[in-house]
This record gives C-alpha cells, structure tokens and sequence, in this order.
C-alpha cells in the first residue's frame, strides 16, 4: 500500500493505537504509587511529593490526549512521517512515568527536578513535529489552518516556558516546576491570553 493510501479510517487506527498507549502510561504511572505500609495519616502525609508529582504529570499526560484527539480531527490520511512522529510522541510520554517517580521519590531535588523538566520537553517537540505533518497533509480548510495556528502558538510558548525552567532549577527546583505548573495552567485555560495578545 503507497503513502497516503489510507484514509480517515487509517488515521483513526492510528488514534486508537495512541489512546491505548497513553492509557497504559497513565496506569504504570499509578501503580508506581505504593501504599505505606503503616497505618495512620502521617505515614499518607509523608507521600505527598509522591502524589504531587503524580497530579503534574497526570494533568500533563490528560492535557497531551486531549489535543492529540483534537489534532487528529484534522487528519485526513496517513503517511509516514504521520506514523513516526506520532510513535517519537508516544516514546516521549513513556518515559513520564520514570521521571515523575523519581521525581517524588527523591523530593523533589535539582536533580530530579532537571530530569523530569528535560523529559518534560521531549513531548513537547514530538508533538511539534507531528502537528507539522498534520498541518502540511491534513485537513486545509480554515477552520483546520485556525487551530493549528491557535495550537502551535501555545505549543511554542509552553516549550518556551520548559526551557526557561531548566536553568532556574538550578536556581531552586521550585522554580523550575513553577514553570512546569504554569504550561499545564496555560494548556487548561479554555481560551489563551496569546489569542488575545497576537490575534488569530
């Protein structure tokens, strides 16, 4: 079968591969959560940078799908760059279990605050790229055109903000996942202040 000979219904089979993939991510990342084994609300109250770490990332992962399934509204075929890109995506989430665990077991130290920051960043290029692709073969009808020019502003802001928030974590790791905080915070907003700042 050439490139491109799968239609829609191929890009929806690529879609769904994509929400299996991400459903396992988000499960390996909860069952890296262990109960205490002590009984009581300290030995729980003790977890908390585990659960923190948990809730960024789980807010992340969600905020990926969801926009993932928006973007592929727009795909209308496949090829390969559409296959490779979306698996370099799905690499990239993979490893937001790792990161977020050694994240909350550590405490959030410099070092695991820069590891989960440069993990954090990874996503955010593959996902550039894979819109790229379904931006130049997908849908071009206005409607398509606005949200993908809509999207990858906030795509290029958010990776913005990741990059600022490595040098500050040498700073104080608070200050890099503030800036971790506020791409999820920027993603979530109904509709972005950018839209507003630059016009559509």
């Amino acid at each position: 079968m050439s490139e491109g000979a799968e239609g829609r219904e191929g890009a929806k089979r690529v879609e769904a591969f994509s929400d299996g993939v991400i459903a396992i991510i988000v499960t390996i990342m909860v069952l890296e959560m262990h109960a205490p084994e002590e009984a009581g609300w300290e030995p729980l109250f003790a977890l908390w940078p585990v659960l923190t770490a948990y809730a960024l990332s789980y807010a992340y992962v969600a905020i990926y799908w969801v926009n993932h399934h928006r973007m592929f509204h727009h795909a209308t075929h496949v090829t390969n760059a559409l296959l490779w890109s979306n698996i370099a995506l799905l690499f990239a989430l993979s490893l937001v279990p790792f990161a977020t665990a050694y994240l909350g077991e550590h405490h959030f130290s410099r070092e695991a605050t820069l590891l989960y920051m440069g993990t954090m960043m990874l996503p955010s290029f593959a996902y550039l790229w894979l819109q790229t692709v379904i931006r130049r073969t997908g849908a071009q009808d206005e409607a398509a055109q606005d949200y993908h020019r809509r999207s990858m502003r906030k795509g290029f802001v958010a990776s913005v903000i990741y990059a600022a928030g490595i040098p500050l974590s040498f700073v104080s790791p608070g200050l890099g996942l503030t800036c971790a905080a506020l791409v999820a915070i920027l993603w979530f907003l109904p509709k972005s202040p950018l839209d507003n700042l630059f016009g559509s």
